[in-house]
């Protein structure tokens, strides 16, 4: 998908697609040995080694909604990503996330990095880029999709 495309997709077709990529490059990410799971894990990949970070996909769900530490969390790892150039989304089904990722413990916090044995690229992930690329014009710095149901 190009990025004209992404531009004249309608908003719930865009997030709908961004959806299915996010899930899409988890997966190959997963296979790739490209994923960081747990907000501390995440913490630490971001404090030694951050150009390394390719995508971060933070999730929180109802249980979690009102966790302040969680939040503040979450508020540093923004700031993180947007200092460093990393794009960024929600997922407002960590159920979802953890079954996708395979990690039942915290899923609140995913990165997907760069193997350090080379660069891994996936065209889902470009797909992601752009969509937060186009989300950040609009003045969405972190948008919400939800990975597709099983």
């Amino acid at each position: 998908m190009t990025f004209e495309e992404v531009l004249i997709q309608k908003p719930a077709e865009r997030a709908q697609c961004a959806g299915a990529a996010l899930e899409e490059v988890l997966v190959s990410a997963k296979d790739n040995d490209a994923l960081t799971v747990g907000v501390y894990e995440c913490a630490k990949v971001m404090n030694l080694d951050p150009d390394s970070v390719s995508f971060c996909v933070l999730a929180t769900d109802e249980q979690f909604e009102w966790d302040v530490a969680l939040q503040i969390h979450f508020t540093l790892i923004q700031s993180f990503c947007f200092d460093n150039d990393i794009s960024i989304v929600r997922v407002s089904d960590m159920q979802r996330l953890a079954d996708v990722v395979g990690d039942k413990e915290d899923a609140h916090c995913v990165l997907i990095t760069n193997p350090a044995g080379g660069s891994w690229e996936d065209p889902a992930l470009e797909k992601l880029h752009l969509f937060c690329e186009e989300s950040r014009r609009l003045n969405d710095w972190v948008p919400e999709i939800s990975l597709p149901e099983r």
